[in-house]
């Protein structure tokens, strides 16, 4: 289908039941909206950056993280200015309680966002969301760098904007406690 296709069929305002539409007639693809309604239409994670999500839900789960307070791929809704909402796919999200089955979510229960930086979303990962968790009150932003050490900055959210609490290679993350960084 071309562009001209496409634009054809796009709502002026796409809405997460869009998205949700969106998601389901095109699994090739992960759709996301900012509060602002920017659609971003990613490819799915590649192998690596599968096995960064991996490898953190394992180590929070054998930490006693249960299970149901950790998701990897789950859609947030991320509040906006004058009451617009977008909806963010984080890499793993972390709660302190489990949540209702519902395709987007509430951050009112989220202690963690990771993000895994793909190439291409640098920026949307380092800028634009850190701003959006940030203004949504989440307490903590890490985002993972598929560099060869696989570097962790951990943000927490201080005087609503997020500072850079520590930075890290994912092994000594792994060689941790998730009580070490309030997650537990």
């Amino acid at each position: 289908m071309s562009s001209e296709a496409v634009g054809r069929h796009m709502p002026t305002v796409v809405t997460l039941d869009d998205l949700t539409a969106m998601m389901a007639a095109d699994e090739s693809h992960r759709y996301e909206i900012s509060p602002e309604g920017v659609l971003s239409i990613m490819p799915p994670p590649g192998y690596a950056h599968a096995i960064i999500a991996t490898r953190l839900t394992v180590w929070l789960a054998a930490a006693g993280v249960p299970a149901e307070r950790i998701a990897q791929a789950v859609g947030l809704r991320i509040p906006g200015r004058g009451g617009t909402v977008g909806g963010r796919i984080p890499d793993l999200v972390v709660w302190s309680k489990p949540q209702s089955d519902a395709v987007w979510l509430p951050v009112a229960d989220v202690l963690l966002v990771v993000e895994i930086v793909s190439p291409g979303s640098e920026g949307t990962d380092m800028i634009t969301k850190r701003n959006e968790y940030a203004a949504a009150g989440i307490p903590q932003y890490w985002i993972v760098d598929q560099d060869p050490a696989q570097t962790v900055t951990m943000h927490r959210l201080a005087g609503g904007h997020f500072t850079v609490h520590a930075t890290m290679p994912l092994a000594w993350v792994l060689n941790t406690s998730p009580d070490e960084h309030d997650l537990g």
